[in-house]
Parts: structure tokens; C-alpha cells; sequence
């Protein structure tokens, strides 16, 4: 594990006390990070990681990030601090880190017939229920997932890329359920292709009466990049 060097823990340090100056509460600890994908995310643990050239922020900027991360701010105060903190020039400060080559997802050879399965009730449920107008979209199935059926992941334009199903779920729970989670998992597709917020809300719900799915929040939503961006309740940034 690399060894954290002094100036690192000054800036660590020095950028919290300046965003609890700013009225930071709720937050157990601050984290630098230099990831490219993601600026700002909260964890579900109460840690705040954010990207390093954050510590040379302007005051405007610092009380941005508090609006963003603080869960009292409403909903447009939160959309107009978003925008800000993706407006500031971290490269300006820290150097660009080298793009990492990504491995094309390999599935193995016991997903292949499962990931097939999916690949055609999703073209046939987007004939059926979406004009076919919803994007083709890899499919992966988890091992992992204990709690959750599915999630969809968006990449850092918030374009849906990926949709997983829990082997869990198809083994207990038989194709039939699978179907409903993968429309599920569908309508937040819809929605992330229809330019609107990829959550639970209303523009959800609606849909998913439509189309006589419950409306319930079953998953959560990922982002590309680390594996935050596959995460569990965390609420992140996407580099621009």
C-alpha cells in the first residue's frame, strides 16, 4: 500500500477543516483521492471522498461541495451546487493521471447461457414496452449481490452501459421474477436515455405502474469508474 506523504496530509487536512468552517456535518472523515471518474461521492459509512485539487478550491467552490454533501440542502439547491463543483478545473491543479487500458468484461463460461437469456427478454421486453427505443447494453450476472437483485450502471455521461442481475435471485427466485427485476432495471435505462434523474421518484413510479411493475426501490444505482461506482447507496460525481 502506498505510504501517504506529508504534503497529502496536509491538504487532507487543511480541506477538512475548511469545508467544517463552511458548515460540513454528517461526515465522518474526509478522503483524498485522484480518481479521474469520480470528484465528490459520500459512502454510506459518512466518509467524504473527494478528488485532491479540491484542496486548492476557492471558498465559493468548498461551500459547494458542503451543499452538496450536507443532506438537509433541497433537491435544486443540490442540482445548482452539482453543476458548480463540475465546473472546477482539477486538472488545473493536480496532474492527469494516465488512463488506465480497461479489460473487456469477460463472462464466464457458466453466465454465458444466463447472460444470453437476459440479452433476449430485454430485446423482447423493448419491443413490448419501450417501442424498442431503449439501447442494447451489456449484461452481467453477480455473485455478489445478497440484498439487491439488480442495478444498472451509468457511465461518467450517465448513459446506461451495464445491467446485473443477481445469480441469487435467478436461482431462487426462477425467470419469471427475473423479468420483472430486469424491467425494473429497464425503466431506470428509460430514464437515464430520457435525459431525467435515474431514481425512485415520481417520473419511476409513474412508469412503473404503466407498466404494472411495482414501483418499490429494490436497487441501487451504480456509475462508472472505481468500484464506488458500483456502490451501495453512495451518492457520487462523475468526472467530467
Amino acid at each position: 500500500m502506498r505510504q501517504s506523504s506529508q504534503r497529502e496530509l496536509f491538504d487532507e487536512d487543511l480541506l477538512e477543516r475548511r469545508l467544517v468552517t463552511f458548515g460540513l456535518c454528517g461526515v465522518r472523515r474526509v478522503q483524498l483521492h485522484d480518481n479521474q471518474s469520480v470528484m465528490v461521492s459520500l459512502t454510506v459509512g459518512g466518509v467524504l471522498r473527494i478528488h485532491r485539487g479540491f484542496a486548492y478550491a476557492s471558498d465559493a467552490m468548498l461551500r459547494a461541495v458542503v451543499k452538496f454533501a450536507n443532506p438537509g440542502t433541497r433537491r435544486r439547491e443540490r442540482a445548482g451546487a452539482k453543476r458548480l463543483i463540475l465546473s472546477f478545473p482539477v486538472f488545473s491543479y493536480t496532474p492527469l493521471p494516465r488512463r488506465r487500458r480497461r479489460r473487456r468484461p469477460t463472462v464466464s463460461p457458466q453466465d454465458r447461457p444466463l447472460v444470453r437469456e437476459l440479452g433476449v427478454r430485454h430485446q423482447r421486453l423493448n419491443e413490448r414496452h419501450f417501442a424498442g427505443t431503449l439501447s442494447r447494453v451489456r449484461f452481467r450476472i453477480s455473485h455478489r449481490m445478497r440484498t439487491r437483485l439488480g442495478e444498472v450502471t451509468l457511465d461518467g455521461d450517465d448513459r446506461p452501459v451495464e445491467i446485473a442481475i443477481s445469480q441469487r435471485h435467478i436461482e431462487r427466485d426462477g425467470w419469471p421474477e427475473v423479468e420483472h427485476t430486469l424491467l425494473h432495471e429497464m425503466v431506470h435505462q428509460w430514464q437515464a436515455e430520457s435525459g431525467l434523474a435515474v431514481d425512485h421518484g415520481p417520473a419511476f413510479r409513474k412508469k412503473a405502474r404503466a407498466l404494472g411493475i411495482s414501483p418499490r426501490a429494490m436497487r441501487d444505482i451504480g456509475a462508472s469508474g472505481e468500484p464506488l461506482n458500483q456502490r451501495d447507496n453512495d451518492d457520487a460525481l462523475p468526472g467530467s
